[in-house]
């Protein structure tokens, strides 16, 4: 059975975001992740998970000036300085929510710049993250995104994001199988998951093509949750959707599933 993650990000906002944790665990989440923790202490995240019982299944590292546009520096050139600094705050708040999981989001590519640069950038930029993270007990993930969501964005196949990890070489370096993005930009999702199991350190899941609840679009989630399970995949899955109307009112594809954690 899947181990479902509420994302706080996108599901529960008719709640403010501290109260979200206490929503999720009412409808039977065990765990959460979300985009970033960093406008909150990471004593108030904290002590949220611990009232509630949940466990911390993800967040972000600082991806740059979000409200700029930026989407991740780490393969940015000439921002090398910034992206190590955020990976300690990352790793700090990691510690603190007992978070095993961190993305690493790779950013923007503009149209004329040098692809082998910041594919350069890239791999050296992981592989100091991962380096800092293994000794705090912490797998870095990368994630390949479409680009109808965020164009220019530089990591979109998922055959490149595991001759990413495997170029660098590091045990805990792997990718995060987003279902939504991997269907928008290839598809073949199930024969993907079984010749990438091994590289896949966290799935993310949601409705395609309008990104609302999984039993919403062109995906049979039930068919994948099964596959996934006989391929021996024992991580969370992200619930990384905008529910289409209320977040609890849409949970009945799910409760099959919380039911039984």
């Amino acid at each position: 059975m899947p181990r479902l993650a509420a994302n706080l990000t996108m599901m529960y906002t008719e709640h403010p975001f501290l109260d979200r944790f206490e929503a999720a665990a009412k409808d039977g989440f065990s765990g959460v992740e979300f985009l970033f923790p960093y406008e909150f202490p990471a004593a108030d995240l904290q002590s949220r998970l611990a009232e509630t019982g949940m466990a911390q299944a993800l967040f972000n590292a600082p991806p740059g000036d979000w409200a700029a546009g930026e989407r991740g520096i780490a393969s940015l050139p000439g921002r090398e300085s910034e992206f190590e600094r955020g990976m300690d705050q990352a790793l700090e708040y990691a510690a603190a929510l007992g978070n095993r999981r961190l993305h690493v989001m790779a950013g923007l590519i503009r149209p004329g710049q040098d692809r082998a640069a910041h594919r350069d950038t890239y791999l050296r930029n992981l592989a100091r993250a991962a380096r800092a993270a293994a000794s705090a007990g912490v797998t870095v993930v990368i994630e390949p995104i479409n680009t109808r969501d965020i164009p220019g964005f530089f990591l979109n196949r998922q055959d490149d994001a595991q001759a990413i990890c495997a170029e660098v070489g590091a045990d805990n370096l792997k990718v995060q199988f987003d279902i939504y993005h991997c269907q928008i930009v290839e598809g073949d999702i199930a024969v993907k998951l079984q010749r990438d199991m091994a590289g896949i350190g966290h799935i993310q899941i949601a409705g395609v093509p309008d990104r609302h609840e999984p039993d919403l679009g062109e995906l049979n989630y039930p068919y994948l949750f099964e596959r996934i399970d006989a391929l021996g995949y024992a991580g969370w899955i992200g619930c990384e959707y905008r529910p289409r109307a209320g977040t609890s009112a849409g949970l009945g594809w799910a409760r099959p599933y919380l039911a039984n954690h």
